[in-house]
């Protein structure tokens, strides 16, 4: 069996080609960071540099002619960017995808979503697949949504293809330059403060990527699944945020922090300027009101669809997780403050 992995070279992607090498699967893997994809091809991958928003039909058909599943990984995932941006990696290479993949007759597209789409500034728990928020919180969570639809929209033109969607919550792990290190920036940059609203009380869930890895092999393998079914993925471990930030940050790392409460609606408001500023220097804020809400919302995921559909239970716990994640980023991770690679 021969996949395809998109977004390989970091996050997802990377643990996804890495994990399916070492099974001893064939893979095909594509992404823009070239160093990474050197590495990956030591390790066995057959990697090839492609922007996928500008690359030509030829080109995806090369990707994809002799594989028999599409692991869609690359997004652009951020909360601020123009629509376009958004709009152009997220639908329209889906699309391309998806499409494809059909005309070639593959025998899975497994396509990772996201559960931004749940997100409307207010708390909820065990939230199930089929809620979604009235209105999408920004251009990423409205741009996924429409890949989603995309997919639907192949699922009754190509039968023989088994479209199957996943929506991880809050992902970490090696590889990871986006949760964990945007934390450690923080920390770095108010020299042992962590500012969070509520105090990082928020209930949430989170998911070591590994589970996800096993989730995605899951829904490329498991007979019984139906094209188009959609499943929430977490580590099914809800804790308080401030709880695992201490687990991995002050008892795994050693880098010790303090959480400074600030009130929420002063965030979301300091926030709002930020954002508005930014529309005038066409900068990233350093703040969104997007970035502040999921820190202070509770926000966990109903698991039972993924548990009897899916057959999936998360293989490693958090603390291994986190133990793990700990261990990478003392060996590889750069560390902002108090601690440098020291093995």
């Amino acid at each position: 069996m021969k996949f395809l992995v998109t977004g390989a070279t970091s996050g997802l992607g990377r643990n996804a080609t890495e994990w399916l090498l070492k099974a001893g699967y064939q893979v095909c893997a594509t992404g823009r960071n070239l160093q990474a994809g050197e590495e990956l091809s030591k390790l066995g991958a057959q990697f090839t540099a492609l922007d996928l928003v500008t690359a030509s039909d030829k080109a995806y058909q090369q990707l994809m002619s002799d594989c028999d599943v599409i692991w869609h990984c690359a997004a652009l995932s951020s909360p601020w960017g123009k629509y376009q941006d958004f709009y152009q990696v997220n639908v329209v290479v889906t699309q391309r995808l998806a499409q494809l993949a059909g005309k070639l007759g593959i025998k899975r597209f497994v396509h990772v979503s996201t559960p931004s789409l749940y997100f409307d500034f207010q708390s909820h728990l065990n939230i199930p697949e089929q809620q979604l928020a009235k209105r999408f919180a920004n251009n990423y969570a409205k741009t996924k949504y429409l890949a989603e639809e995309v997919i639907r929209q192949s699922i009754s033109l190509y039968p023989q293809t088994i479209y199957i969607m996943l929506r991880p919550r809050g992902i970490f792990g090696p590889y990871d330059r986006v949760l964990i290190t945007r934390v450690l920036d923080l920390i770095a940059r108010t020299k042992g403060t962590l500012p969070l609203p509520g105090a990082g009380k928020a209930f949430i869930d989170l998911t070591f990527v590994l589970n996800v890895v096993h989730a995605m092999f899951l829904a490329s393998t498991r007979q019984q699944l139906h094209s188009g079914e959609v499943f929430n993925i977490t580590n099914q471990q809800p804790k308080p945020l401030h709880e695992m930030l201490t687990m991995l940050i002050k008892e795994k790392l050693q880098i010790d922090f303090s959480v400074r409460a600030l009130p929420y609606f002063v965030l979301y408001g300091l926030a709002f300027i930020n954002e508005w500023l930014a529309k005038i220097t066409h900068k990233e804020p350093a703040l969104t009101r997007y970035s502040v809400g999921t820190l202070y919302f509770d926000m966990t995921l109903n698991p039972d669809l993924a548990s009897k559909r899916l057959g999936y239970k998360p293989i490693y716990s958090l603390e291994e997780g986190i133990d793990i994640t700990a261990e990478w980023l003392l060996h590889n991770g750069n560390l902002p403050y108090g601690k440098t690679n020291h093995i």
